[in-house]
């Protein structure tokens, strides 16, 4: 979840808009990947339980 503006990542839906195919593992996220909601980086989020 990003801790900016509450994003959340799913990693069965992934963010193929911003080329991470559904099914992509947090951990293999791009580091410089950022949030499409407000741009805040990979390392502004933190693992939650859903």
């Amino acid at each position: 979840m990003c801790l900016i503006c509450g994003w959340i990542y799913s990693e069965i839906d992934g963010d193929p808009e911003h080329g991470i195919a559904p099914g992509t593992a947090w951990a293999a996220v791009d580091m410089n990947w950022t949030c499409p909601e407000c741009g805040a980086r990979k390392e502004d989020f933190e693992m939650i339980a859903v």
